[in-house]
């Protein structure tokens, strides 16, 4: 058993150094006449709404540019300090009560797509507020789509990890395709199983968003944005995920409550079904925790093992600007991982996200 874990682990380790070599960086940024729509959908979001606002107001090299706020309901200040910051860029609308079973955050994005403002634009761009942008980030991210001729891209932003349940679990984010997928052969060869797509901060050219459907394909969909990237596949079209950490950051959980509750709402559709989060966990322990706990009755195999996966989250680590040490928690992070997997399952139908029951 040993043995064919370490051949696994060496073999994701290959895995993570060929993307770590190949993966995809925001081009430089250049003058951008295409008209730009930036959906900005927030629900209680006061804490965050001034920032981001302003930073998406003062993008860069941009000529044709309108973000569009769509306020979701909010029980806070954030549709006054939303309205407070309207100019010639920055619009704002109210989206109406989600429908029976739609996702409040996908019915939002659709009410703007719907909207005026977005009429003729020739890139839609969903983010989400929490995430900080540079003054350049929709310009060098519109210049990367356009330089590969992609019909969707997800510049992955820094994931920000302060507590030590943040510093376990969100490493995982970016490790686990880091690790598990060919990326440039993802993009060529596209396939839904192999779709990265991170809502946090998608682009996608309008017309091929306009051809699946808008986002009423992934109206009841909790992980909206990995199903709108299969919807964009199954449509034939082609789409890839870059390294977006020097354009874009974001801290999504500040807390292991609000952590538990991010992933209690998710983490069970995250593999398609139950037999696919045991699956996930079996990979997990066997990858993870096993070679740690061989290897401290002294088994080399068990030590190399060990080694070859601690090295795939050292790579993700570099790659992502995020905390060399923290990988060598690795099976920390499994621990929790299983535990907040376990706690997804378990609650599914009662996790509240805020406000609503998801």
């Amino acid at each position: 058993m040993i043995f064919s874990i370490f051949i696994l682990n060496t073999f994701l380790l290959a895995l993570s150094l060929i993307n770590f070599l190949t993966i995809r960086k925001p081009e430089a940024a250049q003058e951008i006449e295409d008209r730009l729509v930036v959906l900005l959908p927030m629900r209680n979001e006061s804490a965050n709404a001034a920032r981001v606002i302003t930073e998406l107001a003062h993008q860069e090299h941009l000529s044709q540019f309108t973000v569009l706020l769509i306020d979701d309901n909010s029980e806070d200040d954030t549709l006054a300090i939303a309205q407070s910051l309207q100019s010639e860029r920055v619009k704002v609308i109210q989206a109406p009560a989600p429908a029976a079973g739609w996702i409040g955050k996908v019915n939002a994005l659709q009410a703007g797509l719907d909207s005026d403002f977005a009429k003729d634009a020739d890139f839609i761009i969903s983010v989400d507020a929490d995430v900080s942008f540079d003054s350049n980030s929709i310009a060098r991210a519109v210049a990367t789509i356009k330089r590969h001729n992609l019909d969707f891209l997800s510049p992955y932003p820094r994931q920000i990890a302060r507590t030590w349940s943040e510093r376990l679990i969100q490493p995982l984010l970016q490790w686990s395709w880091m690790s598990t997928l060919i990326l440039r052969g993802a993009e060529k060869f596209p396939m839904k199983s192999t779709v990265v797509c991170n809502g946090q901060f998608l682009l996608m050219r309008a017309e091929a968003l306009s051809s699946i459907g808008g986002f009423k394909v992934v109206a009841t969909h909790v992980l909206d944005d990995i199903e709108l990237g299969r919807a964009f596949v199954g449509g034939g079209f082609k789409g890839a995920v870059i390294d977006g950490s020097s354009i874009a950051t974001t801290r999504m959980y500040s807390s292991l409550s609000e952590l538990r509750a991010g992933y209690g709402k998710s983490l069970n559709r995250a593999f398609g079904s139950l037999l696919g989060s045991i699956v996930a966990a079996i990979f997990m322990v066997a990858t993870g925790l096993i070679p740690f706990f061989y290897s401290l009755d002294g088994d080399l195999l068990a030590i190399g093992a060990l080694f070859a996966i601690i090295a795939t989250r050292v790579i993700s680590a570099i790659s992502s600007a995020s905390r060399i040490r923290d990988s060598f928690l690795h099976p920390a992070s499994v621990l929790l991982f299983i535990y907040l997997l376990y706690f997804s399952w378990g609650n599914r139908g009662k996790t509240q996200w805020k406000g609503r029951t998801v």
